[in-house]
């Protein structure tokens, strides 16, 4: 099969590639990414190499370019990930959510429709979301696919949008479509915007550690790991025209995670114990900020026997240990310099 992987630089979608190219080897998987300040092509020069991998550098928003694409590689599967995906940035330019997430899938879905016709046997879309389209919850209940949507960002809107349209091509032109919804991810080769990445590197440099509000937003954790494991589950044994939630039973307040953060990072590091707390800095609350996420993932349990593989305090030791192992790639990810490998490698 030739299956298209959009936004596989990501941080999602690199370990997605990375599964897929080396559990599949008759699949050739394609990784179309526009390398955007969040794509990094270094998180994949362990395959970069192998026979069954092509990067195509594209945007998702070109609509006669996907349409081309299509048709020369004649993709039997699409697994969705491109997205505009911080919510601090949908708040500044929500336009550039509106335009990649919800435009870009939609021009993807065409391109797969026009491709494909009423002929869909054997094909699959497969469009990767998030559990911030349910909303917020209150101090009770989970998350369940059947849980009414209720964005409340630009961003989560954009994301609502986006899995309308994929359910809408599968009702209408009875395309073949797969939904999930996930948690936070964290793991290796997170782009150090995000709450675990940005603090992990705050700690090695010893700057101030931002909480929002009074730090009791709470959130469900999920291995990035254990989510690319989950979405080859889905993708080959998921029922056609279902969503399945995918969480990890985990729920930390940021000011909780943010001191075990702390805690294992002066133990890494050698540091005093209590020494990185003090670096905790409360800031000003972000406009539409969700009180607390929590998924229920009893379905895709059930029913493709998918659960998390670590607790969060070893899948944290497990991301510090790699941000420490890897500090150069964190200074070229901040530092801007990551961009260049496109250029040495592919031109």
């Amino acid at each position: 099969m030739n299956i298209l992987i959009t936004g596989g630089a990501g941080f999602i979608g690199s370990h997605v590639v990375r599964r897929l190219v080396t559990t599949y080897p008759n699949y050739h998987i394609y990784n179309l990414d526009a390398l955007t300040y969040a794509g990094n092509l270094e998180n994949l020069t362990d395959v970069e190499s192998a026979s069954n991998y092509t990067f195509i550098k594209g945007d998702i928003t070109e609509a006669d370019f996907i349409d081309a694409l299509f048709q020369e590689h004649q993709f039997d599967g699409v697994i969705h990930l491109a997205a505009e995906s911080h919510v601090d940035r949908s708040i500044t330019d929500p336009m550039a959510f509106v335009k990649t997430n919800v435009m870009g899938t939609v021009h993807l879905l065409n391109a797969f429709k026009s491709l494909w016709q009423d002929n869909f046997e054997g094909k699959r879309f497969y469009h990767v979301s998030t559990d911030e389209v349910y909303g917020s919850l209150g101090k009770t209940g989970l998350f369940t696919e059947t849980t009414p949507y209720d964005p409340n960002s630009p961003y989560s809107a954009s994301k609502a949008s986006s899995d309308h349209f994929v359910r809408a091509y599968g009702e209408t032109y009875g395309m073949p479509y797969v939904i999930s919804n996930c948690s936070n991810n964290y793991g290796p080769n997170h782009f150090p915007e995000k709450l675990i990445p940005l603090f992990i590197n705050n700690i090695i440099q010893k700057q101030p550690l931002p909480v929002y509000g009074d730090g009791n937003y709470t959130r469900d954790w999920l291995y990035v790991k254990d989510h690319a494991r989950a979405i080859d589950l889905v993708y080959h044994k998921g029922k056609n025209a279902e969503t399945y939630n995918i969480g990890g039973f985990n729920e930390w307040t940021n000011l909780n995670l943010v001191k075990l953060l702390c805690q294992q990072m002066d133990e890494k590091l050698g540091r005093p114990t209590g020494d990185s707390e003090k670096l905790i800095t409360y800031v000003k609350d972000r406009p539409g900020h969700d009180l607390r996420y929590a998924i229920d993932s009893t379905k895709i349990h059930k029913e493709l026997g998918w659960k998390p593989s670590v607790t969060f305090e070893e899948g944290l030791a497990k991301t510090i240990d790699w941000y420490l192992k890897n500090e150069e790639w964190l200074a070229r990810v901040t530092s801007g310099d990551y961009r260049e490998y496109y250029e040495r490698q592919y031109k």
